[in-house]
């Protein structure tokens, strides 16, 4: 459950979206849903029989449309919940930073404060 304090440490806004994710451990392949994602990392509902845990590196994949659109990273995982697994993004490519940025821009409507949380990301 996130508190008062977990919400102002955020500095990155979370975009709600419901999209197929595939996430790749190793040699296994987990599907399951996004609950939300941001320029930082995404939460997805926990696969059946996940084996991960804090620390877990895994390859991301959220499938944005009946296309090729995805939004790939590589995350680890920062936290994890009965039925929720938050991953922090270590590496993202071009094309995927590209429909994430514009995902997130269309879900704040706020030019400005996208352009603050990529000036964030360093």
């Amino acid at each position: 459950m996130e508190t008062n304090q977990d919400h102002e440490r955020r500095r990155f806004r979370r975009v709600l979206f419901d999209a197929p994710v595939e996430i790749v451990l190793g040699d296994a392949t987990f599907t399951t849903l996004l609950v939300d994602l941001s320029l930082k990392g995404a939460l997805v509902q926990t696969p059946a029989h996940w084996p991960g845990g804090p620390g877990t590196e895994a390859r991301i994949t959220v499938r944005l449309d009946e296309g090729d659109d995805v939004i790939a990273m590589d995350g680890q995982v920062v936290h994890q919940e009965e039925s929720h697994v938050g991953f922090q993004c270590l590496q993202i490519d071009m094309d995927s930073i590209t429909h994430l940025r514009r995902l997130v821009e269309l879900n704040l409507g706020d030019a400005e404060l996208l352009e603050r949380e990529l000036s964030q990301l360093g």
